[in-house]
């Protein structure tokens, strides 16, 4: 009996470690990004770094996405999807389409804000012009920065009202979605400009759905037949 006893033990020791073996523990990266794309700009006084896109993978074990663009005064690129921590990625969930990082001739960008901000006001980049709503900032058309923001009919004017809020949250280190709220994830701008993401999420919306109406029909199915399995049984 001790000998049976002892031979169950070491099965379900064995098992146990084939299991924590087989399971990828830690098999997200355990940097950042975002944090890797800074270091390699460590030289330069000016820059800015969007998210662009982010999406994750997987079921069981997830998997997390990120795309940025980057621009400096030279010249501005895309990465491809670079793979983020889980933590990471949720922290920057509401920040799709703002500058996550950046600097201005040294000047660190504190917190997310729409991107082409932190460039307001310096003649290098723009101009303020007179508008129906006011003095608004209109950017360069011959700068990599004009790129980075993607500027097109729908981009919000950037209205001189809007630039010192940004200015006041910026001092503050807190996220600013623009005068309105147009930019971040849930921005009224940001859904126009990123159907793809917004699209990819309504999709993973559906199948979720989808699955659970299949489980739960699937259940009432095996609730209905095991009823009347046992109403037979009675009348007999």
């Amino acid at each position: 009996m001790e000998r049976r006893h002892k031979l169950q033990l070491r099965t379900r020791l064995t098992l146990t470690v084939v299991f924590l073996l087989s399971v990828p523990w830690g098999c997200g990266p355990g940097e950042p990004p975002l944090t890797e794309i800074q270091r390699k700009l460590a030289d330069k006084q000016t820059y800015s770094i969007v998210l662009e896109n982010m999406k994750q993978e997987g079921t069981f074990f997830k998997n997390y996405f990120h795309q940025y663009q980057i621009a400096t005064p030279e010249k501005t690129w895309a990465t491809g999807w670079l793979e983020a921590p889980k933590d990471f990625y949720q922290r920057y969930a509401m920040y799709l389409g703002m500058a996550v990082a950046g600097k201005k001739e040294g000047e660190p960008l504190m917190a997310a804000a729409p991107p082409g901000y932190q460039y307001v006001g310096d003649p290098r980049y723009g101009r303020w012009r007179s508008g129906r709503g006011g003095e608004y900032w209109a950017f360069n058309r011959n700068t990599p920065l004009y790129d980075e923001i993607e500027i097109d009919n729908d981009f919000p004017h950037i209205y001189r009202s809007d630039y010192r809020k940004y200015r006041s949250s910026h001092s503050k280190g807190v996220p600013y979605f623009g005068g309105k709220g147009q930019f971040g994830t849930r921005g009224s701008y940001t859904k126009k400009a990123k159907p793809t993401f917004f699209q990819r999420q309504k999709a993973k919306a559906s199948m979720k759905n989808a699955s659970f109406s299949d489980k739960v029909s699937k259940s009432i199915g095996r609730s209905r037949s095991g009823y009347r399995g046992r109403s037979g049984s009675r009348g007999k």
